[in-house]
């Protein structure tokens, strides 16, 4: 057994190695590539509601099932845009016969009153991103097998807040789709604005592999657990240490130093991650780059410490080695190994 406990042997940091994905960053990857299938459509779904005419609801169908523009993307599109998702659908599908109760939603857009019978609603059950097929790109990308539903609740989030009864535009006040209709100035601000919006809620995850999404859940992980007093900074630099020829700042996934450490020898720690569950060439090109770096880093008084998981990058156990040999603190992708993990930043940097 190795002396240090933050140094293990590749024997060592098995023992403490989770193997497969956690939860929370599949549930993270998902968010980032469901973004990237709607921003993906965004061009369809804008030129569906330019061509649409509000004041017939069933032009905007009639759109969908020409263009083959699927209705639970669609749906789930006015989902993001209008910020009205699963909780607030469930409570209007659990209260559906307080709110209409002949099973119908009368509105008024401009031209009289319109009235919407609706198919499927209440459905038994919770009403929730599954239940509407929008949970995930698989069932996003897949045919439409629930259009009863789906017609519903576009209906709810297109023409809502136009509801005659006082009470039904009360809860859905959101659903203000109906006003940009048919005009293009208004539907691109509109649709534009709001993705700005939601892609600002998931900033600085700009790919949607689970690597990336591993990266800026350790970033997340360590600005919380470490607080105000540390900057945690993703894909930084550790003063002093360069590649080519010293005319470049080495990069590292992530970075931490104390914000108030103001002295000649300041301390920082650099973070390498990398976890794969089938076997790929990003363990082999960190472990070549292992040793220069180790050597850089400690030359410099600083020190490196590597995040290492996935059956993938065990089952490349030389390359493995090479980063265990050369770390300052090894550690797997659990919470209990983040704990560990923290109590060495804490110890070298103060």
């Amino acid at each position: 057994m190795n002396d240090d406990r933050f140094e293990r042997t590749i024997e060592e940091l098995e023992q403490h190695a989770c193997k497969w994905w956690p939860r929370e960053v599949r549930e993270e990857a998902q968010k980032v590539s469901i973004l990237h299938t709607l921003l993906y459509s965004q061009e369809r779904f804008i030129s569906i509601l330019k061509l649409a005419d509000k004041h017939n609801a069933n032009n905007l169908f009639d759109l969908l099932d020409a263009s083959n523009f699927a209705y639970h993307l669609f749906l789930k599109h006015l989902v993001v845009l209008t910020d009205f998702g699963s909780e607030p659908l469930q409570r209007v599908n659990k209260d559906f016969e307080s709110i209409f109760p002949d099973g119908k939603m009368d509105y008024d857009v401009g031209m009289g009153i319109c009235s919407y019978a609706f198919q499927v609603l209440p459905v038994g059950g919770v009403l929730n991103n599954k239940r509407m097929k929008i949970d995930t790109v698989e069932n996003l990308t897949a045919e439409c097998s629930n259009k009863g539903l789906c017609k519903d609740i576009i209906m709810l989030l297109m023409y809502g807040a136009a509801a005659m009864a006082p009470s039904t535009k009360a809860v859905l006040f959101k659903c203000t789709t109906f006003e940009y209709m048919g005009d293009d100035t208004g539907v691109e601000d509109f649709v534009r604005k709001n993705y700005i919006r939601v892609s600002s809620i998931i900033r600085g995850k700009t790919a949607t592999d689970l690597g990336n999404v591993a990266q800026q859940y350790v970033v997340a992980y360590l600005a919380s657990a470490l607080g105000d007093n540390y900057n945690v900074r993703s894909n930084g630099t550790v003063p002093g240490v360069t590649q080519n020829d010293g005319t470049t700042l080495t990069t590292f996934d992530v970075v931490v130093d104390r914000k108030n450490d103001v002295s000649r020898h300041k301390k920082f720690v650099a973070i390498e991650v990398t976890f794969q569950e089938t076997t790929n060439s990003t363990i082999e090109r960190k472990s070549g780059q292992a040793r220069d770096r180790f050597e850089k880093i400690a030359s410099t008084r600083n020190y490196i410490a590597y995040i290492i998981d996935g059956a993938g990058n065990f089952s490349r156990r030389a390359a493995v080695r090479v980063l265990c040999e050369n770390s300052h603190c090894t550690v797997a992708y659990t919470p209990e190994e983040f704990g560990l993990l923290l109590e060495f930043i804490k110890e070298k940097i103060g």
